[in-house]
């Protein structure tokens, strides 16, 4: 016999949990867009190590992981979250061949295009075509993902 389902969440809080995402969403994007992370040319710059390295993303990591580590400590610190029942992870723990697989994917289109999706969404705002072009091939591969890979878990 299964649990029962979980109630339906009412509309006023469907709209307090959205309009909090839109707000995350917007203050991510604009963390993105002032250091720069959404122009390729600075990511690539970091990357190269052994060339003419820019470290200047060195502290916009060191900062959000901070941000995010107090982030953290804070919503552990609550006992319930704000917007949700309960607190919710990732529902598998541990390395394994997919999420290295997909880690390494990620890293090589990181070096090679200067774009992850945050910057590449973000960057859109910019109406420049190797950006659109980048996002329409994220979400090609994405969807290619859902059609094949995702079918058979």
């Amino acid at each position: 016999m299964s649990a029962p389902a979980a109630p339906a969440p009412r509309i006023a809080d469907r709209v307090k949990t959205n309009a909090v995402a839109l707000l995350a969403g917007l203050l991510f994007g604009a963390g993105l867009t002032v250091s720069r992370m959404i122009d390729p040319a600075k990511v690539i710059g970091f990357l190269d190590v052994f060339g003419r390295w820019d470290p200047s993303l060195a502290l916009v990591m060191a900062a959000a992981v901070t941000v995010t580590f107090l982030g953290f400590r804070l919503a552990g610190a609550q006992g319930r979250p704000w917007l949700a029942p309960k607190t919710s992870g990732p529902a598998r723990q541990g390395l394994d061949r997919r999420l290295i697989g997909g880690a390494l994917l990620f890293g090589l289109g990181w070096g090679l295009a200067g774009y992850c999706p945050g910057p590449a969404v973000a960057g859109l705002a910019l109406a420049e075509l190797p950006t659109v072009i980048f996002v329409a091939a994220m979400l090609a591969g994405m969807l290619l993902y859902h059609l094949t890979l995702e079918e058979r878990r």
